[in-house]
């Protein structure tokens, strides 16, 4: 576990962004493919906006990226406050991405059943992951895992439905840890002063269940990606 702390939430966006290009041009270079899983969230949306100008942009064949997500809100196609929404405004709309696997909203598919939203994610994802982002909560909530809830126990599921969210929207639908766990390199990103009490817990061996953001980690590579006020509580 690795951690990086930068001056300031738009220096972490950028540097994020060149970090991510870099990962998935090696990726496809070893394998031709390339995977990541996206995080909402202002500072994953940054990153997104910061990957769209990154000057090596195009040394990523986007067209052989398979984009998934941590997490989204149950919510209808379109609305503002979908990740996916979110995602295709900052970046995807701008990249010849055709492999992107949203999770299906409230007014699909599969209606107003987050379960079924949850089983039908679940049988599309890859064996692993070769980035995946992750905000984290002032709580210590990553992806939508909160402390002590039946997400954070869940040993079995790929992906859950998740209800009476303590924020917002209530209902939404997450990977799990044991999920987040098989990606090559886990990176968590998050800024503000009001992180540091959930970061400085994660990084000194607070339990997944306490804080899951804990729990979040990669085969090979953990990277929590901070700012200086997130960072402020970590003693270095």
């Amino acid at each position: 576990m690795t951690v990086i702390v930068y001056g300031s939430a738009e220096l972490l966006a950028a540097a994020t962004a060149a970090r991510l290009v870099t990962a998935l041009s090696d990726a496809q270079a070893a394998r031709g493919r390339a995977s990541v899983v996206l995080t909402g969230g202002r500072t994953g949306t940054a990153v997104l906006s910061s990957v769209r100008t990154a000057p090596a942009r195009d040394s990523v064949d986007w067209s052989q990226v398979d984009f998934y997500w941590g997490d989204e809100r149950f919510l209808p196609a379109g609305d503002q406050e979908r990740n996916d929404t979110q995602a295709r405004a900052a970046l995807l709309d701008q990249l010849p991405a055709t492999r992107v696997h949203a999770m299906a909203p409230s007014d699909g598919e599969f209606g107003d059943d987050p379960d079924a939203a949850a089983a039908a994610y679940a049988a599309l994802l890859p064996a692993t992951f070769d980035v995946c982002l992750l905000g984290v909560g002032e709580e210590g909530h990553t992806a939508s895992i909160f402390p002590d809830s039946p997400a954070v126990h869940e040993a079995t599921r790929t992906v859950v439905a998740v209800r009476d969210c303590p924020k917002p929207p209530p209902t939404r639908v997450s990977l799990t840890l044991p999920t987040i766990r098989r990606s090559t390199a886990v990176w968590l990103m998050t800024t503000g002063e009001s992180k540091a009490d959930a970061v400085a817990s994660a990084l000194n061996g607070a339990s997944e269940v306490a804080i899951p953001a804990a729990g979040a980690q990669g085969r090979d590579e953990t990277l929590w990606l901070l700012d200086t006020t997130a960072a402020a509580k970590h003693a270095r």
